[in-house]
């Protein structure tokens, strides 16, 4: 709907600039997060800043954007109430280390499963748990300590400057690309607000309404360099058993979403990241951070359209946007504290139009309701639940109504030639889905002396398959008669048991089966 692409092309302005915008935004998401999962502020950017620089230098998708996440955050907070942060830094070391081996193993490929209605409900879902994130910025606390909706003038101030700062991100572009719109409105509406001394809530407001009465005067986001330690817990079996069932959720809930996130950027971009690389990545990221008391934390598909969005392409806007990050902890703390909250709300907004397929109510429109259904339900429990858990369900429905949809695509012609041979000439994929059918297709008693089944316009895709093929050899053996089985390739070949011994090989006519490569990932 709206192309907020401002360059397609990396160059040090674009990106100096990107990672400054994308290092303001960082902050009260951060800060966020590490209250979602029990920690204190300076864990929630310690991750930030650990996760964006290492992903940036050694990560597969330059231009994307890692840190603190609410899609691990939930699920850490278990962990670091029942035992303690100390465990969260043991989980997420081990979670690195399995990222790391994900990598090694070359997993990062299978990505490529993941079919495009899935691919649209988990961007849609997460568009829409960041517009509902959102929302909360327009929440105060009260006398009482609860958490109300705003009212009066500070509501409509809240209200004004959210939508001055998306429509200067809408309309600066089009007179200009010189600077990032999203910095320009961040600038100028904070430089609005203290200029006219206006009551409007800043990225301190929203760290002290989260703390407890008695810690609100002395909250700040300032801070010291992250220093190494090794988690304070016992080394034992006990231990693992305690962290390792975090550490695999984390594991695999932080490469869906940062491989996901690196699939869209790549289609934004008409670039390729590589998938095995990011793994190796995050990886590296989280175990660092687990180390350096970080809460670790995967790609941010916000901050990443942010990146991109105002021009961020090369691996200098990730490691910029880390570094600037760490100067508002270690120097400019106050700076980021006067931010207006109307702000960055503006720019998240923004992110949300840009991010949100709406293309995907064209499907809803069209005649595959099939692909309909998937789409809106990953959706549903993207918001609902876990993203994790919305993409493998999501796959799993895919790989579902392919199969129902496939099963019923097998036909057979037959003739007679003029050897009095019968052929059959099968016709569509043999899979587990279509044995049944397949077998149904076949007359053993009835054939003539020689049979041949011709492959030729068919693929055998599993096992099933293969048993299928065996089990009619077996048939027609027992009603004396002779199968001939052709253009089939070498690898199924091997792979038969019974049949093996049928089929006629043809260089130059049987089918060579090409499997994906790594080298894409």
């Amino acid at each position: 709907m709206f192309d907020l692409i401002t360059s397609r092309d990396s160059n040090v302005k674009n990106d100096v600039l990107s990672g400054i915008t994308v290092a303001l935004a960082l902050v009260p998401e951060a800060v966020a997060f590490a209250f979602v999962a029990g920690v204190e502020p300076m864990i929630g950017l310690y991750a930030a800043f650990m996760m964006g620089l290492i992903t940036s230098a050694i990560g597969g998708r330059p231009g994307m954007i890692s840190g603190a996440t609410g899609a691990m955050a939930v699920v850490m907070v278990s962990l670091v109430a029942l035992h303690g942060v100390q465990y969260l830094f043991a989980a997420v070391i081990l979670a690195g280390v399995l990222q790391i081996l994900a990598g090694i193993f070359k997993l990062g490929k299978f990505i490529r499963l993941v079919p495009y209605p899935v691919m649209l409900g988990f961007v849609n879902g997460l568009a829409i748990v960041i517009f509902l994130a959102q929302l909360g910025q327009f929440k105060i606390v009260d006398n009482l300590g609860n958490h109300v909706w705003m009212q009066g003038s500070m509501l409509y101030i809240m209200l004004g400057f959210t939508a001055l700062t998306m429509a200067i991100i809408f309309f600066l572009p089009k007179l200009t690309k010189a600077v990032p719109a999203s910095l320009v409105a961040i600038v100028t509406v904070t430089a609005l607000v203290h200029g006219l001394d206006l009551e409007a809530r800043t990225v301190i407001d929203f760290v002290r309404d989260m703390v407890p009465a008695e810690q609100k005067a002395t909250v700040t986001l300032a801070g010291e360099l992250p220093s190494f330690a090794i988690p304070t817990v016992p080394f034992n079996m006990e231990t693992l058993m305690i962290v390792l069932p975090t550490s695999i959720i984390l594991m695999l809930v932080g490469l869906i979403e940062s491989l996901l996130t690196m699939s869209l950027i790549d289609d934004m971009t008409d670039t390729r990241g590589k998938g095995n690389r990011e793994c190796i990545g995050q990886g590296v990221a989280n175990t660092v951070n687990g180390f350096f008391g970080g809460m670790g934390g995967c790609a941010m598909i916000g901050q990443s359209m942010i990146n991109i969005s105002s021009g961020g392409r090369g691996r200098l806007s990730g490691i910029t946007a880390a570094l600037v990050l760490l100067a508002f902890i270690l120097f400019a703390a106050p700076l980021i504290e006067m931010i207006p909250l109307a702000a960055l709300v503006g720019v998240m907004f923004m992110v949300v139009i840009g991010t949100f397929e709406w293309a995907s109510f064209r499907i809803m429109r069209g005649v595959n309701k099939e692909d309909a259904i998937v789409l809106f339900s990953v959706t549903a429990i993207t918001v609902a639940f876990d993203l994790a858990i919305a993409v493998v369900v999501g796959v799993i429905m895919s790989a579902l109504v392919f199969a129902w949809k496939h099963a019923t695509h097998i036909a057979i012609k037959s003739h007679v030639d003029n050897d009095g041979w019968k052929v059959y000439e099968l016709d569509g994929p043999l899979f587990f889905g279509s044995v049944l059918h397949f077998r149904d297709l076949f007359d053993p008693q009835n054939d003539p002396e020689h049979v041949v089944i011709d492959f030729a316009n068919s693929r055998i895709w599993d096992s099933s398959g293969l048993d299928a093929i065996d089990g009619l050899a077996d048939k027609y053996l027992q009603q004396g008669k002779k199968l001939h089985i052709r253009h089939i390739s070498s690898e199924c070949r091997d792979l038969l048991t019974k049949a093996q011994s049928y089929v006629e090989m043809n260089v130059n006519e049987d089918p060579r089966y090409r499997i994906a490569t790594d080298k894409l990932a």
